[in-house]
């Protein structure tokens, strides 16, 4: 291929990519907005100019025949002298062409000024009093007198067009050089237009090109002006915020697992050194995998509470969500729990209102799970811990509360307890660590979260802690309801949830 063809082909491809740019769109769209707004106003101002002319000869020629009638009506009339009058008036505007002609009652001409044109007075169609006529170059009018004067029964008066034409020529001229320079101009006022428009627009472009999953500091750029380039910059800035957030999330989510992880692992792994470094009993063994046993336990909750923390931060609703009685489940959790608050000395008691809720038995019942097994953890001998379930004034809503009268939590400590792998930095009960892996209150505000409920806490030390949780109340009337649910037991909720 040629120097001269590579050279076409490099300009033809880069004259396409400019044509595919937004700039290049808004400058075509602008002056094609230009072009016509232009056209329209320069055709409406030559029409404006046009009959401006026509109207002032009309009134010229209503004004001369109103002085010659004004003429003929004098007495005595004095032809001679009028027809004079009129023959010199016509000399003095020989340049428009302008005439005078007396007709009989038979439209013939009894007198006509000098030059005056045949078309005009021989024409033979009726012609309406003092409406004007244009015939060729030529615009007359006629007016017809009431009583004939003298053998005069009207008068035809009339100019040339061809001045007025002749200013319409300029006038178009006029035209059409101010339409070649809107018509040079529109483009490229409209491309630098375009270019100042999707200015911003390409500096988000080439900020947002700058963005890297481990680098998510960069903005995009805000003029403050307000317009729709700063509230698309303001959204996007938003999104990259609650990105980074997130990222930021999962990063800590991963390395808090990692540590996790590697403690009971380090201590499995030391633990089966130490055994294996010498011959050693039967016992010993026996006693070494217990202690991996326990171990893979610990490991083994861990992992599933990763798991379903996982799935409820996936911003997907549960798939298995199912009308439920949310008293009968929470009695079955108190239940379960109520020898191991009686084995610490607890009074465990619950007070609950029946009602039905849309939601996931397994993951509802972990979340009362926590909260009761936080509440007898946490909670001195002698202690309370008191279930209630009440519904709102207008059945909207339903709310589970469970109180402890416990050493309580700080009241700047409240918004960390729901963070993942959170644990306090002192013992709420003496004598007794803080155990578990943190994870389980915040595994619950996700929880509540699907659910389309909220949790709360109350707590002071030495007073107690209260935890609240609010679920929209099961409306029949929003989902289809098969005739052979019925009333679902708290067992069969759950083996529906796991189907």
């Amino acid at each position: 291929m040629s120097p001269s063809s590579l050279w076409i082909n490099e300009r033809w491809k880069t004259l396409k990519t400019a044509s595919q740019t937004l700039r290049f769109r808004l400058m075509v769209w602008n002056a094609i907005v230009v072009l016509l707004a232009a056209g329209a106003t320069l055709a409406g101002l030559r029409e404006g100019v046009r009959y401006a002319l026509y109207h002032e000869v009309d009134q010229l020629l209503a004004e001369d025949m109103r002085q010659i009638v004004l003429m003929l009506n004098e007495r005595p009339i004095d032809l001679v002298d009028m027809r004079q009058t009129l023959e010199q008036h016509a000399e003095g505007h020989l340049q428009h062409g302008w005439f005078v002609a007396f007709m009989g009652e038979n439209s013939d001409v009894i007198w006509a000024s000098a030059k005056a044109p045949d078309e005009a007075l021989h024409y033979a169609k009726k012609i309406a009093d003092s409406r004007p006529i244009e015939v060729g170059s030529i615009r007359f009018v006629q007016h017809q007198l009431g009583k004939p004067e003298e053998g005069i029964a009207s008068i035809r008066l009339g100019t040339s067009l061809r001045p007025i034409w002749d200013d319409l020529t300029r006038v178009d001229r006029q035209v059409l050089v101010a339409s070649g320079i809107v018509l040079l101009l529109a483009p490229l006022c409209g491309y630098w237009l375009a270019g100042r428009a999707t200015e911003p627009l390409s500096d988000m472009i080439h900020a947002s090109a700058r963005l890297r999953p481990s680098h998510l500091e960069e903005r995009l750029p805000w003029r403050g002006t307000g317009d729709e380039m700063d509230q698309l910059a303001a959204t996007i800035n938003g999104l990259l915020d609650r990105i980074a957030v997130h990222v930021e999330r999962k990063q800590d989510l991963l390395a808090n697992a990692a540590h996790e992880l590697r403690t009971p692992l380090a201590a499995i792994r030391s633990s089966i050194e130490v055994t294996l470094n010498e011959p050693r009993p039967v016992e010993d063994y026996q006693e070494l995998l217990g202690e991996l046993i326990e171990e893979n336990y610990h490991l083994e909750t861990l992992v599933n509470q990763l798991l379903l923390l996982s799935e409820t931060e996936s911003d997907r609703r549960f798939f298995h969500l199912h009308r439920m009685s949310l008293d009968l489940a929470v009695q079955r959790s108190v239940d379960m729990f109520r020898g191991a608050a009686e084995e610490n000395g607890l009074t465990l008691h619950s007070e609950m209102e029946s009602c039905w809720v849309r939601g996931n038995v397994e993951h509802l019942r972990q979340v009362v799970n926590n909260l009761l097994d936080n509440a007898i953890k946490f909670t001195p001998e002698g202690g309370r811990i008191d279930v209630l379930i009440q519904k709102s004034a207008d059945n909207g809503t339903v709310e589970l509360s469970i109180a402890d009268n416990g050493c309580g939590i700080r009241e700047e400590d409240h918004e960390k307890v729901f963070e993942r792998f959170y644990r306090g930095d002192r013992r709420r009960v003496p004598g007794e660590p803080t155990q578990g892996t943190g994870l389980g209150l915040s595994i619950c505000a996700a929880v509540i979260a699907s659910h389309d409920g909220s949790i709360q806490i109350e707590s002071a030390p030495d007073v107690g802690t209260t935890f609240r949780i609010t679920l929209p109340v099961f409306d029949p009337a929003t989902i289809e309801d098969n005739a052979s649910d019925g009333e679902l037991t708290v067992g069969e909720s759950a083996k529906q949830a796991a189907k």
